[in-house]
């Protein structure tokens, strides 16, 4: 029986996993800290931020940036945002959730954002620009940064799927005023679901630990002394979340993380082959720039009638993905519909090939195959 391939499959190093989390339930302590601040101390490390803050969602990250930039500086309801449309919807809802209005800028060669559309877009209402590193990419992350210095402009960096992505030899992260990212369960970094927000500014990592456990200015572990006794007293000096990761999610995210680089290795090498076999087609595959070490999140390539491609490829078992769906097709940001034609032009044609470790190199020969055979007949 022909096995089906799936677009995203996460892999587990279960026994190293359990190991962790077994520690976590035999002393009896599940959420947050312990192995939260492990985890938060081991990115610092591999990434070379200065401060990480472990929740669970990278979506619950971007909310906590632009709530704490739009408390901290003042910005009011209807304020603007520049983002793209060209991501996931919770990138955008993290700005409708402050009441703020996304304007969508247009997308470049590699399907970020455009740094001249940018400059056209800003308004004296603009207050940050959300960069997504679209499959890992960097695109022009340098250039968004010196637009945003010259406005006065904060920059949110929305890394979700950028975990080992590296810019000029550094891995991203050090770049914006904060940077999100996700272990989601699919992401290279997997977990069930968790994400790190990390900002530049020490002052708001504070802010963030307070404002993702509800308001409360000191959370549990840090109230519970090494002889076991507890202090039952604190403040909550201000309404917040409850955003905040645990610490068994935590205990996936460490074992993830020690074969991150090795796990990446092998995304780009299946890129490679992908390549490699449809060199002989008329087939568009998303570009990285040259200073870029991607993470390779997907491997995109851009096709005509795209709609009746993935239709026959699933019928042949074989479920590639679409990343995205535009933010500007959806009834929340209808008013921006039209204003990004290279980005409503570009995403009817991406098509996400299978990429996951456990992938081989005869499925990625029977995904080209299949794929060749049906564009012959489009």
């Amino acid at each position: 029986m022909t096995k089906n391939i799936q677009v995203f499959k996460p892999t587990y190093r279960v026994e190293e996993t359990l190991e962790l989390i077994r520690e976590c339930m035999e002393i009896g302590w599940t959420g947050m800290g312990f192995k939260t601040i492990e985890m938060e101390t081991k990115w610092k490390e591999y990434t070379g931020v200065a401060n990480a803050h472990f929740l669970n969602s990278a979506t619950a990250g971007l909310h906590v940036a632009v709530a704490l930039f739009k408390a901290k500086y003042g910005w009011e309801d209807g304020d603007e945002i520049i983002s793209t449309p060209l991501t996931f919807v919770s990138t955008n809802h993290a700005i409708k959730y402050e009441r703020m209005q996304p304007i969508f800028a247009d997308v470049d060669e590699y399907l970020c954002l455009d740094p001249e559309d940018v400059k056209r877009k800003i308004t004296p209402k603009t207050r940050a620009v959300i960069f997504v590193g679209l499959g890992g990419s960097t695109g022009q992350l340098e250039k968004i940064v010196e637009i945003c210095k010259e406005h006065n402009l904060k920059l949110i960096l929305d890394a979700a799927h950028m975990a080992g992505t590296r810019l000029n030899g550094k891995h991203v992260g050090n770049e914006a005023d904060v940077t999100v990212f996700s272990f989601q369960a699919v992401k290279n970094l997997p977990t069930s679901d968790s994400g790190m927000i990390c900002f530049k500014d020490a002052e708001f990592d504070k802010m963030a630990r307070e404002f993702c456990w509800l308001g409360i200015n000191k959370d549990t572990f840090a109230r519970s002394a090494n002889d076991g006794s507890y202090k039952w007293q604190y403040d909550v000096p201000t309404v917040g979340y409850k955003y905040h990761g645990n610490s068994i999610i935590a205990s996936m995210g460490i074992v993830a993380l020690k074969y991150l680089d090795q796990d990446n290795a092998y995304r780009r090498q299946l890129r490679a082959w992908y390549q490699e076999l449809l060199s002989d087609t008329n087939i568009e595959f998303m570009q990285y720039p040259e200073n870029c070490e991607s993470s390779n999140h997907f491997c995109a390539i851009m096709v005509d009638n795209r709609d009746e491609v993935v239709d026959k490829m699933t019928q042949s078992g074989i479920f590639p993905g679409v990343h995205y769906i535009p933010s500007n097709q959806y009834g929340p940001y209808k008013d921006q519909d039209g204003k990004t034609p290279k980005s409503d032009a570009i995403s009817k044609r991406l098509i996400s090939l299978p990429l996951h470790l456990q992938i081989t190199r005869e499925d990625v020969e029977r995904i080209c195959n299949t794929l060749k055979n049906i564009l012959v007949n489009y």
